[in-house]
């Protein structure tokens, strides 16, 4: 099935569309989303799928899937307008196509090629999700876009919150009739430089934030490894099994059964907020993560070639972002799920290298598949 999603993912191609006006399914009036540079697009398919995204950070705003009962549920946390995205007025990465560099970059520096590099220390001293000014709040173009794909576009100049070279980037978001949302990314450079990029978006399976909390769901990784970090969220080089502790989910359980345990990586964490070693080996055919919701019986599988997965609990989610339908989203209220090179791999080299040279191209996958049981 995957080759299949892959394939079309590749080939689907269409005629750039403009957002219409009419509320899309899920309640969102793509009128609060038209700047001069932004607007809103809608994927759908003949199950009832819908899938929101905006070009402002490539950000997925909605994700209609049928629950157990075929009623459709909204599992993304988002805003209903592109001002609430904007990070004078909520900082936060809901949804959003991050890069240039996924996660944490120790104390804001790295040494490529005998060069180091400054970059911008935006949380607790280290580079976190390419900087204040990352692509996550910046406008994609809109390349190509029908009711099933949606191809954006972004150019990183040379310098760029520090990052050495050019990049150009693309990223494409594909609705399958299998219900699954294929994201593909690309890029290439002009001079040596470091990228990885992942989805940033928070789901509540059960479609109703304001209520349900997500230590309830239960979570599967194909993962026996994760590795580390201290109290400033920073890995320390180390990988370690998950044998024995908290950390481990290679037997699906419920992600509130540990979490309160005394464990210096789940108090470094303030919960979970850490990166598992997928055993997966890249393949993209075999399962990287497994999420699911008693309450709904939505389940939510995940695909990737990249080494690594982020799972973060929403530990800092405090009530103080109001969301779609006025929701002011609690206290683990989502859990995201990004697929990536390991943090801080531009310093770890024995890790997965994230390094791009020129006449290379950066080429990262990543499949949501919804279903129920």
């Amino acid at each position: 099935m995957l080759k299949r999603l892959f394939f079309f993912a590749c080939t689907a191609f269409g005629l750039l569309a403009g957002c219409s006006s009419p509320l899309t399914q899920s309640g969102l009036d793509p009128r609060n989303f038209l700047t001069d540079s932004t607007a809103l697009y809608t994927l759908s398919n003949s199950k009832g799928m819908e899938v929101c995204i905006t070009n402002y950070g490539g950000r997925i705003v909605s994700l209609l899937v049928p629950d157990k009962a075929g009623q459709l549920r909204d599992v993304v946390l988002g805003f209903d307008n592109i001002r609430s995205y904007y990070p004078e007025n909520n900082a936060t990465d809901f949804g959003a196509a991050i890069g240039r560099y996924a996660n944490r970059i120790a104390n804001g520096q790295f040494t490529l090629e005998g060069v180091t590099y400054r970059l911008p220390q935006n949380n607790f001293g280290h580079c976190l999700h390419g900087g204040p000014t990352g692509w996550q709040y910046r406008a994609y173009k809109a390349l190509e876009a029908d009711k099933t794909h949606l191809k954006l576009a972004i150019t990183s100049p040379d310098g760029d919150n520090g990052f050495p070279g050019t990049v150009n980037a693309t990223v494409t978001y594909v609705l399958t009739e299998d219900n699954a949302v294929v994201i593909a990314y690309e890029a290439v450079t002009d001079k040596p430089t470091v990228i990885n990029m992942t989805n940033h978006s928070y789901f509540n399976l059960s479609g109703d934030p304001a209520s349900h909390c997500i230590e309830d769901d239960v979570l599967w990784l194909n993962a026996s490894a994760f590795t580390p970090v201290d109290s400033t969220f920073m890995t320390s080089g180390e990988i370690r099994p998950v044998a024995g502790t908290p950390m481990d989910f290679t037997e699906a359980k419920s992600i509130g059964a540990d979490i309160r345990s005394d464990c210096d990586q789940l108090r470094n964490g303030h919960g979970y907020d850490h990166n598992w070693v997928l055993d997966t080996h890249g393949e993209l055919s075999e399962v990287a993560a497994e999420l699911w919701c008693p309450s709904s019986g939505i389940n939510l599988k995940v695909y990737t070639d990249e080494p690594g997965i982020q799972v973060y609990t929403g530990n800092f989610l405090d009530g103080s972002n109001v969301g779609k339908k006025g929701v002011a989203y609690p206290f683990r209220s989502a859990v995201c799920l990004e697929t990536q090179h390991y943090p801080d791999t531009p310093n770890k080299p024995d890790w997965p290298s994230a390094t791009l040279h020129p006449g290379e191209t950066y080429s990262s996958h990543t499949v949501f598949l919804f279903g129920v049981k």
